[in-house]
């Protein structure tokens, strides 16, 4: 080392260029947000045919490296969070509490979407008929639902992107990596090595957010125009105030009454996770950072590693819950059709136990159709929904997100593992992929969690 490097200041640029300041994660989202929102505006009223395709084709990029990164990424979180399981005392114990916890809150979330959607009505006065729907391409029934959890062979699931199917062969290799012991040990650690590897690449996507918010914003905005979710207002809000009820309402009080924890340090901790859920409206692709914003809030890592990508393919509150029972109601009115009170009871049902269907990838057409297809409605009413569905999507997956990140919590803090003070620490800012340090991994790894009998 020269003496001139020696004696630089520490701190100091040995040049005279200036530093950037470092915009915050959050500020680029509300830029991207607000700068697609005068976009699409802009292509709409001044019918600037090049804006609106430029904006689409930035926003269908933005999802399709989201999606490139879903199989894969399911299969190995699901396989290697099952074996996590190993290092977990009472795993058993702790997997079905978080199980129970995913359906007491689904039950509470499909209550508040049917009576908002009782109270308010959301398909009379909409000038819809009938024949503005259109029968969707792929329906989903329960036969369908039932027979095609089981892969025909183990290709298909990966290049259709049938997550259901991916998550059950991930259960599978990850059962029978137990039952082999230390035989499974080599298969173990590539799983871990290529799940890394996939987080690290789905990292940089996440980067990209900002601009993927700017495209997907500025082309609803572009080709649907506000006239068209004016139609849609009563409907639109309905799902808005429910997922918020439930967002701001439900999980707090159960933070609160339950977990005993402070609700309003959890959203500072958990907010990445939502934002960033918002932007993307995929549970799989915000996987990642939900993980990593649980384990700020005191959640052990062995625990965080099972319930995450547990959740991120089963535990849908605003897709499968809130907004299948208010479409529902909707398309019902729609048709004229009349819903008794065995109707909702199924409605219900659907949503708790028919939730997997939907498999934390954009939109919610399967469940829908599923909930639909068991009532005895007519599929033609998804066809009224699909227009106005990035809008709603976009609050369904922050709802997603935040349970799937609260449910660990409240089951930790009830097994008495959360680190209460971890999670009094909690902070708002923004997660970064280099979080992880190796001493945390190599602890984590090594201490087993202890939940008291």
């Amino acid at each position: 080392m020269s003496a001139n490097t020696a004696s630089t200041p520490a701190g100091k640029q040995s040049g005279s260029r200036i530093p950037l300041p470092k915009v915050p994660f959050w500020a680029q989202i509300v830029a991207g947000l607000v700068l697609g929102v005068l976009l699409g505006w802009l292509a709409r009223s001044q019918d600037v045919s090049w804006l609106k395709d430029t904006l689409d084709q930035i926003g269908s990029i933005f999802v399709q490296l989201l999606k490139l990164a879903v199989a894969p990424l399911v299969f190995f979180a699901i396989l290697v969070s099952i074996t996590n399981l190993r290092k977990v005392n009472n795993a058993a114990r702790l997997a079905s509490r978080t199980l129970l916890w995913f359906m007491i809150t689904s039950l509470i979330a499909v209550a508040i979407g049917l009576l908002i959607g009782l109270v308010t009505n959301p398909g009379s006065g909409t000038g819809l008929t009938p024949k503005d729907g259109q029968k969707p391409e792929n329906a989903g029934s329960w036969i369908d639902f039932l027979t095609g959890i089981v892969p025909t062979d183990v290709i298909t699931p990966f290049t259709e992107l049938n997550v259901l199917q991916i998550v059950f062969m991930a259960a599978v290799a990850g059962i029978a990596a137990l039952k082999l012991g230390d035989r499974a040990k080599p298969i173990l650690a590539l799983s871990e090595s290529v799940l890394e590897l996939l987080q690290k690449a789905l990292w940089w996507v996440i980067r990209l957010a900002p601009l993927g918010t700017v495209g997907l914003i500025g082309y609803a905005i572009a080709d649907y125009g506000w006239d068209l979710i004016g139609k849609y207002a009563t409907f639109t809000a309905d799902v808005y105030i429910g997922c918020a009820l439930v967002l701001f309402g439900v999980y707090p009080l159960l933070l609160a009454l339950v977990a005993k924890v402070n609700p309003i340090q959890f959203f500072k901790g958990a907010w990445p996770a939502i934002q960033l859920a918002f932007v993307s409206r995929s549970s799989v692709g915000t996987m990642p950072v939900t993980q990593k914003v649980t384990e700020r809030l005191g959640v052990p890592k062995n625990y965080t590693s099972f319930a995450v990508p547990f959740g991120a393919t089963t535990k849908m509150d605003g897709c499968a819950a809130i907004y299948p029972a208010l479409a529902a109601i909707f398309i019902a009115q729609i048709f004229d059709v009349q819903l008794g009170i065995q109707d909702y009871l199924l409605i219900a049902f659907v949503s708790v136990v028919g939730s997997a269907a939907t498999a934390g990838l954009t939109g919610a057409t399967v469940m829908l159709t599923l909930t639909l297809s068991t009532l005895g409605l007519p599929l033609e009413g998804v066809g009224l929904l699909m227009a106005i569905d990035p809008i709603l999507d976009m609050m369904r997956t922050a709802t997603n997100v935040a349970g799937q990140a609260a449910v660990p919590v409240i089951v930790a803090a009830r097994e008495n593992i959360l680190d209460r003070d971890k999670y009094a620490a909690a902070s708002s800012s923004p997660v970064d992929e280099e979080e992880d340090d190796a001493a945390d991994r190599e602890v984590a790894a090594k201490e087993p969690v202890a939940v008291p009998a």
